[in-house]
């Protein structure tokens, strides 16, 4: 990938919780504008490999660089301010806050233009405008889902990680799920995406990494990789 287009770069992380590590060794890169989906079994390390990123746990080797910064093990705030948003799979919004309420939450580091950011993303996100008075505990799987990211778009970063987004969604709900993902890259976000599901995930990213037991298993551009035979024989096969 070209230098001049990474916006977020991991070489060689290994991370755990204090015991054997959960990933080990493990590189990426995310480009600006585009998808990189990380796929893979359960058990393999994905949604640890995000948390590592993200500073929520401790990283014992390797190097996270944003933006060309070195920010390995920086506290997830200051990550927030450096223009890294991370959209966990739970606990992702605030329930007994309206939707306004949880975007305000969102862009609390905005001295100014807060309102004027939330009419940008009701234009992103147009299911959102109709329920900016709803209490966030009152949407739908997928209205959570929208405003978990847009949530996290208010401060206007430059890498969004999403961990499983669309888990519990219907296939129709998940396909629009995926159109919003994709709406967001369009704004110029790099996204990194963890997924169970390797056959939408692929569909739908640019590039792809196949995570096996904490380890790179394989990567490239992410049609190729949905036409892989190893990743068709054990993952591909299995998942609509």
């Amino acid at each position: 990938m070209s230098d001049a287009t990474v916006v977020l770069r991991v070489a060689n992380l290994t991370a755990g919780y204090g015991g054997a590590p959960i990933i080990d060794n493990v590189s990426l890169e995310v480009k600006k504008s585009k998808i990189t989906a990380i796929v893979g079994p359960n058990g393999a390390g994905k949604s640890t490999l995000l948390k590592a990123i993200m500073g929520v746990i401790k990283s014992t080797s390797g190097q996270v660089s944003l933006l060309g910064k070195e920010c390995t093990n920086m506290a997830p705030e200051k990550l927030v301010r450096l223009k890294l948003a991370y959209v966990p799979q739970v606990a992702n919004t605030f329930p007994d806050l309206t939707v306004r309420e949880n975007l305000e939450m969102g862009g609390y580091l905005r001295r100014h233009g807060v309102s004027e950011r939330i009419e940008e993303l009701c234009v992103l996100f147009p299911d959102l405008r109709k329920s900016l008075r709803r209490k966030a505990g009152a949407l739908s799987g997928g209205q959570r889902s929208m405003l978990a990211m847009a949530r996290g778009l208010m401060l206007d970063p430059e890498v969004m990680l999403l961990d499983e987004p669309s888990a519990g969604l219907s296939p129709i709900l998940q396909k629009a799920l995926w159109e919003q993902i994709e709406a967001v890259a369009a704004t110029g976000v790099g996204v990194c995406v963890v997924e169970q599901n390797t056959r939408r995930s692929l569909r739908h990213a640019d590039w792809g990494y196949v995570l096996v037991q904490g380890k790179n298993r394989l990567d490239g551009p992410a049609h190729e990789l949905l036409h892989d035979q190893e990743v068709i024989d054990l993952y591909v096969g299995r998942m609509s």
